[in-house]
């Protein structure tokens, strides 16, 4: 498999690692909800990603031959091993805690949890395909 599909797992994996510090935070801010004096926290990394990864996030697209506009992600260097060490921002909340804002990140990072995993896991069946057709 080394190879195949490495280059996108170690990606997805480490965004599916914050996501889940993402919900840790968010289920603390949601259960802290009635204590006094408690400040909500976030876990920020979008942008630190897509700064990480090369991109602004404002969809531009790959550039594969020079007659293409131009693009800020290089396909050609891109590994996505710098994303070892690479750790989300919590930061501190300056306001109480809001439940309706906090249910409607939650359920934001759920759904875009299960995405990731959804890729994953057609990324193995995939290969599952590919090796079963094989062994005929």
């Amino acid at each position: 498999m080394r190879g195949l599909f490495e280059h996108h797992l170690n990606i997805t994996a480490k965004v599916m690692d914050l996501r889940l510090q993402r919900q840790n935070i968010v289920t603390g801010n949601i259960a802290n909800v009635n204590t006094p004096g408690y400040k909500a926290r976030r876990l920020e990394f979008e942008n630190q990603l897509q700064a990480a990864l090369n991109q602004d996030g404002l969809g531009k697209l790959t550039r594969t031959k020079q007659d293409h506009l131009p693009a800020t992600f290089d396909p050609d260097g891109f590994k996505g091993e710098g994303l070892d060490d690479f750790r989300g921002r919590e930061v501190w909340g300056q306001d109480e805690v809001n439940l309706e804002k906090e249910m409607a990140t939650n359920t934001k990072n759920t759904m875009m949890y299960n995405a990731l995993a959804s890729v994953i896991k057609k990324s193995f069946d995939g290969m599952n395909r590919v090796i079963q057709e094989g062994s005929k």
